[in-house]
């Protein structure tokens, strides 16, 4: 009974774990994503400078501004999925916690037995 009640327990723990990648992922991804968009902002800056030889700010801001539109893009996706893994994360443990708080306390209340019962024969009295 203790392997079948922590069977049942690690499905269900694994059910809940199941959109906790896809957070993680998320909230280690997006900020690279946005680090790409600041360089490739930055490049864009520095095309124009060489384009108009000059560093106006006409030619340094459209770039300049591309890239902390997609920095602030990254960090914006990134840290709400933060958030919510740290979250989830805390809640599946203590519920998995408590799980298992729970099958040690039924288990206890089945009396173990030692030794099989013998079955009675038909007909016997008892």
């Amino acid at each position: 009974m203790d392997r079948t009640a922590a069977h049942l327990a690690q499905g269900q723990i694994a059910k809940l774990e199941s959109f906790l990648p896809f957070l993680a992922t998320t909230g280690n991804i997006c900020p690279f994503i946005g680090l790409l968009g600041t360089v490739m902002g930055i490049i864009d800056s520095f095309r124009e400078i060489g384009t108009q030889g000059t560093a106006s700010i006409a030619a340094v801001a459209p770039g300049v501004s591309e890239a902390l539109i997609a920095t602030a893009a990254g960090l914006f996706a990134a840290i709400p999925a933060v958030v919510a893994y740290n979250y989830f994360l805390v809640r599946i443990r203590r519920a998995a916690m408590y799980m298992d708080s729970v099958v040690v306390e039924l288990l206890a209340l089945i009396p173990a037995q030692t030794k099989p019962v013998a079955p009675v024969p038909v007909g016997a009295k008892g």
